[in-house]
């Protein structure tokens, strides 16, 4: 049978048709469930409710005063009417009114917040050029920075996700045990001096006997290694003081006999001291006394 090349050809065309629009619908699809919506708010202060994902779009005209405000105090003028370089305060807010400017998203949380330096620098994009500005670069420049300024101090949107949904816990409490603990002491109605005590398990009792310890009873003589063991002491009674100790040394408690007190000196050792003077004095008088009695005795 000879073959038909107009059936080929159509079958060709046929199959590359319905691939083309097979792509083209899925792509179609795949972008439509893709996109998101857009969520306009009406100033550019407040808050506004949309979707998580949403676009944030901001009327022009919600900050156009606030930029025509700042251009004024940009402009110069001759004699208020003629302007000087070029600043138009009106045709900068007439610009701005006629467009829509995208600020942020909401994000996928509860809130978020979308400050007043994004939304400056959106205003800032939008006016970019704009002859309304001032005639020169640097003029224009001068007065778009004092716009996104007074934008950014005075403006600020907080976002709400209305189809946010609070995670929740998967972790659950551990189970309580009501039962009673198998550690716990059998109590001991009697209150004796084991009644705390486990079996099985350490710890110490009571001394039964105590004859080991030695004691001395009144009237009873001890034996010189009893009464001083082997440190020298015996529970509850001083330290025996040997000779040449200095007993100065060993606490307030211990004191000499007496109450004699040396005289205060500020003199070296080898001065000679007040009482000292006094003594030689005092005998130097006595000295000149006997003298005298026994002089005036030989005369008579």
């Amino acid at each position: 049978m000879p073959k038909n090349p107009t059936w080929l050809r159509t079958r060709r065309v046929l199959s590359v048709t319905a691939l083309a629009a097979l792509v083209n619908g899925g792509a179609f699809l795949g972008s439509g469930t893709a996109s998101a919506a857009t969520t306009l708010a009406n100033q550019c202060t407040g808050s506004v409710s949309g979707s998580m994902g949403d676009t944030v779009a901001l009327p022009g005209s919600s900050v156009s005063a606030l930029a025509k405000q700042a251009a004024a105090s940009k402009q110069q003028t001759l004699l208020w009417i003629i302007p000087l370089n070029g600043v138009n305060p009106d045709g900068v807010a007439n610009a701005l009114s006629a467009k829509t400017l995208t600020v942020g998203t909401v994000p996928s949380s509860s809130r978020g917040t979308i400050d007043g330096k994004s939304i400056g620098s959106a205003v800032g994009q939008a006016l970019q050029g704009n002859a309304a500005l001032g005639y020169s670069a640097d003029t224009k420049k001068q007065v778009l920075d004092a716009i996104t300024s007074s934008i950014t101090s005075n403006c600020g949107l907080t976002t709400l996700a209305t189809n946010y949904t609070p995670p929740t816990s998967s972790s659950t409490p551990p189970p309580s045990n009501s039962s009673p603990s198998t550690n716990t002491p059998p109590s001991n109605p009697d209150g004796g001096p084991l009644a705390n005590l486990i079996p099985g398990s350490t710890g110490t009792a009571p001394q039964r006997d105590y004859n080991g310890i030695p004691t001395a009873t009144p009237g009873t003589a001890v034996a010189p290694g009893i009464r001083y063991p082997a440190n020298g002491t015996l529970p509850g009674s001083a330290a025996p003081v040997t000779a040449g100790q200095d007993t100065q040394s060993q606490g307030p408690d211990v004191r000499n006999a007496g109450n004699a007190e040396s005289l205060a000196t500020s003199g070296g050792a080898s001065d000679i001291q007040l009482p000292m003077l006094l003594a030689v004095i005092v005998l130097a008088g006595v000295t000149a006394g006997l003298v005298r009695t026994w002089a005036l005795r030989r005369a008579s």
